[in-house]
Parts: C-alpha cells; sequence; structure tokens
C-alpha cells in the first residue's frame, strides 16, 4: 500500500479521534506552531492571549481569560479571515470567502455603530427621559450583544449604555461571532425582545454546523471550545433579535400596560410555507447561503479535512443605502471593514432585493372605452413579509402611462428629488385594490400609531398598527397560531386578491388592478410598473432632525450627504399598447375604406381604398394589447391564435380602425 494512501486513512482517523477526546490545558502548551510562526501570526492580527497593556486604540483585543465570556470578531479573525497563504477560506476555483472579511461589512456586525440607530435611541430618551436607562438597554441586548451580555453576566450589571458602549471595544463589535455561535440550543424561538440564552456550561463555546470536530488549536489558543451544534443552522437562532415586543406609553410616558410588536419577522416565517412543518428553509438558508465547495474552514492548518457545504457569512438583507451610508463614513465611524468589502455587501445585499424577493407581472385588460384597464401583480419570494423589520422600510409601487409621444397621461407612485412621495396622503396612505388617480399610491407598510390613533415613529409610544399591508410570504394564513403578531390591518385584509385567490390563503401576492381614464386618446401606449424599496424614508427622518442631540446632529450631517435614493426591486413594461376610445365605431367605411372579411377563418383579411385615399401603415393588436402586425400592406394575415383583432388602418385621410375576429 502506497504511503500516501496509507497517510489518507490514518489522517482522518486521528482528526476524529482529537475531536472525540480533545486535549485539554497542562502545563505546557501544545506546540501547534513554532515561536517563528506566532510572530507572523501576531504581525497578520492574530493574538494568542494578549495582555491588556497590549490592547490597541483601535481594533485591539481583549485579555483573553475565563471572565471574558465574548472574544472580539477579530481574535476569531486571525484563523477564519483572510488566510494569506491561499489555502483555507477559499473556494475551489481559489475565490476567497473568508467569514471575517464577510461579516465585517455587514449590518449585523455594524449594528452599534450604525449612526441612524444611535440617533433614535436617543431620541426615544428625548421624548421619554425617565426611561432613559431602561431603553438603553433594551436597544443594545440586540445591537450590542456581547457587550450587553458580558455586562449583565460577567460583572452583573443592571444596565448596559450608550456612554459604555461607545468605550467598549466588545459592544462596538456589534452583533458579533459569539453572540450567535454561543446560543445554547435550549429555548429557541421560544425568545424575543433581546432576551438570548448564551450557553454558560463552558467557558465560550462556539457551535458550529460540522459533526467531526478539531477542537485543540481553538481550545488551546483563543479559549473557545468548538462543538457541534445542529441549532446553528435553525431560524429560531434569530428569533431573540428579530422579534421585538416593546412596552406601550401614552403621551406623558406612562405605561398603559399595552404591548406593540414593533417587528416579527421569526413569527413571518413561522406564519409561511418555509417553516419547519413544510418546506423547512430556514432563515440561514437565504442570509447565510450554503456554497456545496469543500472548504477548509480555518488558516493556518493545511492538514484540516475540508467541510462542505459552507455557509457565506454574507448576511444579506434589504438596507442597501445605510450600507452605502456607512461606507462613505467609515472612518469617522471607526469601521475596520474596507471600501471593497462593503461594495461586496452592497452587491450582495441588492442581488437579495431584486432576485430573490419578488416577482411582478403586469397584464392588460379593456383596452377599448374610455378607460384603459391594466392589473399587476406581485409575488413576494421572501421568507417572511417584504418589507420586514424596522417599520420604517417600506415599498410602493409606480405606475406610469405614456403616450406614443412620450408625453405622461398617468403618473402614480412618483417620488420628489428628497425621495418623499408628493401624493401620499397624510402619515398612513390607504391600501387600495383599485388605482385610477394619480394621487393614489400603493405603499406596502407597516404604520405605527400612539394611544391617540396618530402616526408616530417613537417605538415605545406604538399602541397598534394603523395599517399593516406588507406583502405576506408564500403561506401565510389568518388562523395560523403565529398571526397574532403578524396581522393584516386595514383595507388590505377585505381585499379579495391580497394573499387570497378565492377562498384559498396564502399566494403570497397582491393584484393591484389600475383603471386609467384615457380621456379619447386612439393610439399606442408604453405603461410601466417599478416597485421601490426605500429604508429610510424622508416621514420617519423628519420628527428626529426636529430634535438635537450629539447623535441626532451627527447623523444628521451624514444622511443630507448621503446617496438616499431608493433601491428598484422590480419593473414591468409593456410597449405600443393600442388603446381606443368609447366614441370609436367601425369607422373604417366613413373614411372609405373596406375591411373584409371581419369574421376571418383562415385569418386573411383584405384591406379596399376609396378613391383619392392612399395607404400609410396597417398596424394589428391583440386583444391584450400587443402589436403583431405593422406594414404597409392592403392584405393582412391575422396570427395563428384565434381571438378578436384590431386594424389600426393609417391613410392620407386619417386613421380609422376596425374590429376582426378570427375563427
Amino acid at each position: 500500500m502506497k504511503k500516501t494512501t496509507l497517510l489518507g486513512i490514518i489522517l482522518p482517523l486521528i482528526l476524529a479521534t482529537l475531536a472525540i477526546f480533545p486535549l485539554h490545558h497542562s502545563t505546557t502548551p501544545t506546540a501547534f506552531h513554532s515561536p517563528a510562526e506566532r510572530v507572523q501570526f501576531r504581525q497578520q492580527g492574530f493574538s494568542f492571549a494578549q495582555q491588556a497593556s497590549e490592547q490597541q486604540a483601535f481594533g485591539g483585543f481583549l485579555p483573553i481569560d475565563s471572565s471574558i465570556l465574548f472574544p472580539t470578531s477579530k481574535t476569531c479573525g486571525g484563523c477564519h479571515g483572510r488566510d494569506p497563504n491561499g489555502f483555507a477560506l477559499v473556494t475551489t476555483a481559489g475565490v476567497d470567502i473568508n467569514i471575517y472579511d464577510d461579516w465585517g461589512s455587514t449590518m449585523m456586525a455594524n449594528a452599534a455603530r450604525d449612526p441612524f440607530w444611535r440617533a433614535k435611541v436617543s431620541h426615544e430618551i428625548l421624548v421619554n427621559p425617565s426611561h432613559s436607562l431602561e431603553l438603553q438597554d433594551k436597544c443594545t441586548s440586540c445591537h450590542a450583544p456581547a457587550g450587553h451580555y458580558q455586562a449583565k453576566l460577567g460583572r452583573q450589571q443592571s444596565h448596559y449604555t450608550l456612554a459604555e458602549l461607545y468605550t467598549d471595544t466588545l459592544g462596538l463589535d456589534g452583533v458579533t461571532c459569539q453572540a450567535c455561535h454561543a446560543q445554547a440550543p435550549q429555548n429557541l424561538g421560544s425568545l424575543h425582545s433581546g432576551n438570548l440564552n448564551f450557553d454558560t456550561n463552558y467557558i465560550r463555546v462556539a457551535y458550529g454546523p460540522y459533526d467531526v470536530v478539531f477542537e485543540p488549536p481553538m481550545h488551546e489558543f483563543v479559549g473557545i471550545t468548538p462543538k457541534f451544534g445542529a441549532h446553528i443552522s435553525d431560524a429560531g437562532l434569530c428569533a431573540g433579535c428579530h422579534t421585538l415586543i416593546t412596552g406601550t406609553v401614552d403621551l406623558t410616558g406612562q405605561s398603559t400596560g399595552g404591548t406593540f410588536v414593533e417587528q416579527a419577522t421569526y413569527h413571518e416565517w413561522l406564519n409561511s410555507r418555509y417553516d419547519e412543518d413544510h418546506d423547512n428553509l430556514s432563515c440561514q438558508g437565504c442570509h447565510i447561503p450554503q456554497l456545496f465547495d469543500e472548504v477548509i474552514i480555518s488558516g493556518n492548518y493545511q492538514f484540516l479535512t475540508p467541510q462542505y457545504p459552507f455557509g457565506l457569512h454574507e448576511l444579506a438583507g434589504a438596507n442597501v443605502a445605510m450600507l452605502k451610508l456607512l461606507k462613505a463614513n467609515r472612518q469617522q465611524l471607526q469601521i475596520p471593514a474596507s471600501a471593497a468589502q462593503f461594495d461586496s455587501t452592497i452587491s450582495a445585499t441588492l442581488r437579495m432585493l431584486q432576485q430573490k424577493t419578488l416577482d411582478i407581472s403586469l397584464t392588460p385588460g379593456v383596452l377599448n372605452g374610455d378607460t384603459a384597464y391594466f392589473d399587476l401583480k406581485l409575488v413576494n419570494k421572501a421568507g417572511h413579509k417584504f418589507p420586514s423589520g424596522y417599520p420604517a422600510r417600506r415599498a410602493w409601487v409606480e405606475f406610469e402611462v405614456k403616450n406614443d409621444k412620450g408625453e405622461t397621461l398617468f403618473h402614480s407612485g412618483r417620488f420628489d428629488p428628497d425621495y418623499s412621495l408628493p401624493d401620499e396622503q397624510g402619515q398612513a396612505e390607504p391600501h387600495y385594490d383599485v388605482i385610477n388617480r394619480p394621487d393614489q399610491v400603493q405603499i406596502y407598510e407597516l404604520v405605527p400609531g400612539d394611544v391617540n390613533g396618530a402616526f408616530t415613529t417613537i417605538l415605545e409610544r406604538g399602541d397598534k398598527a394603523l395599517k399593516d399591508n406588507r406583502l405576506c410570504p408564500q403561506g401565510f394564513n389568518t388562523q395560523d397560531p403565529a398571526y397574532d403578531t403578524t396581522q393584516i390591518v386595514g383595507a388590505a385584509f377585505l381585499d379579495p386578491d391580497f394573499n387570497r385567490s378565492g377562498a384559498q390563503q396564502g399566494t403570497g401576492a397582491d393584484v393591484l388592478h389600475f383603471h386609467i381614464p384615457i380621456q379619447g386618446y386612439t393610439g399606442a401606449l408604453t405603461v410601466a410598473a417599478r416597485v421601490w424599496y426605500q429604508s429610510l424614508p424622508p416621514k420617519w427622518m423628519a420628527p428626529m432632525f426636529a430634535e438635537s442631540t450629539p447623535e441626532i446632529d451627527s447623523f444628521r450631517t451624514m444622511f443630507t450627504a448621503a446617496d438616499r435614493s431608493p433601491v428598484l426591486v422590480a419593473s414591468a413594461v409593456l410597449e405600443n399598447v393600442l388603446v381606443t376610445p368609447v366614441s370609436a365605431k367601425e369607422t373604417a367605411a366613413a373614411a372609405g375604406i373596406q375591411v373584409f372579411p371581419t369574421l376571418s377563418s383562415d385569418g386573411r383579411v383584405r384591406i379596399q381604398l376609396g378613391p383619392g385615399v392612399s395607404l400609410r401603415r396597417v398596424q394589428v393588436w391583440n386583444a391584450g394589447g400587443q402589436l403583431v402586425w405593422n406594414r404597409v400592406a392592403t392584405e393582412v394575415q391575422l396570427p395563428e391564435a384565434r381571438g378578436v383583432y384590431w386594424l389600426d388602418v393609417q391613410t392620407n385621410k386619417g386613421r380609422a380602425t376596425q374590429k376582426v375576429i378570427r375563427q
């Protein structure tokens, strides 16, 4: 037997044995690396139990000892970052897919540095200053979970504040590695509002998706014990932060005893076809997409067995505007990620929005009257409502109709240079089944209301939803146990096309009917439908920007200079759609033209011109408004499909229309 063959058999057995019977601390550390290698790793940013005196002012490490439950992400980046040798964390084609760099430019990594979040917390404190400590403690539990829970579990603090966060390397790590990988398998899905259950049975355990684990290096040098945990791929891992229920206060700051569902993305997933009882596609299945290449998951250990599938830590959501703002203000916000890393995350986010979120289709209806009819169908492909998350986020439909000269005949959903919607009615635009006026705009959104039923951006004042017509995920049902936190509110609940097809629920779709007055126009139309996504609407910013705190003032400056343009999620266009007014009759004869036969079995139709009439163009349109013939000819051949067609005959005497039928 060849030595290489024997080694290929024995080495995996050795590694498996080490995984099952891990090496523990001894008086003499295991020499996995030479002194020269250790020097090289330190130069690359890797740390072996560095002392507090060695911490850097920016991006440094906390001491590695048993009192620290959550090491900083850079500690993990020493092995799970870019491998300078090009062996680890690359695809079979050599593309770098290292975890640390992919994560570093995400909204998760920058949750604690997010300037809008900081400004909004300070805004909430201004409104209810007596609740300041509770507000800060609640908000940091999800935006800075490692810093928050280190303070709670490690130092037994009652509150974790913004002032402490701003000087806390661990807190500034946002939703860092261990915020997910140290969560215990117990109580998954039953926790919410920042209440997270971390496994403290080990000193800093890290759960992963692979059942063969090589423990010694991580255990010896970083102080983290890697373990297999099937729950790391469970959607319940996300529930603790992605369901947020707040206590309601009135306008004087007094508790009403009520609650408000600020977001329930996890519950929306439960009320969908993607939950564990149906398709079983978890949050991680989309937001940490799997790559089926064999990947060595740790640098510096070339002998490790490659693992698959590998979860790409893209963590793409939908907030393109904030990612652009973070990229533009990296130095001010002290963000370690590079511009190139942000570009990669922005690209992944755009792919998520534009390829995996929404399908739309636009079809014409009756076109020969004083009104042109069109149906726009939107189908949600996400595993939760669209939009989901923080209630400022919204999507709207822009619908534009132009004549054959390019002049606008109808325009709903237009937006101003500041990306506000001038036709939006008050603060809660109604949900529409039918739109027949330009000042009606379909906005898919959650609109919070206070105890008086007025729109509010103060989450603590949230008492009820004034409107929630966000597109439901497929499989969504009003009889589902999770419906109490995912309700449809307002006119959408009675819309026969909203998440329904007849009596059947769960389509995940909405059909919007456009009735466009054509005011006597005869000719071709170009019809365009666009769906836009916006995460930072001006109506949400205005109440906060009317106040002043250091956080609000800083964010206002960034926001003013930022690219705040909405993202085009999907679009559909119909060109050369022929319409005729009510007054249009069988006018061919009156114009000195004879069209025969009007009932054709073989599809041939002839045009006979009267004296002094010369032909300039013949166009044929089907009943769906599509142009199917466009020539200068007195003999027309209709398409094979049976049905009604319209002949538009253009001559030196004018134009005339004639309806013909192919049997």
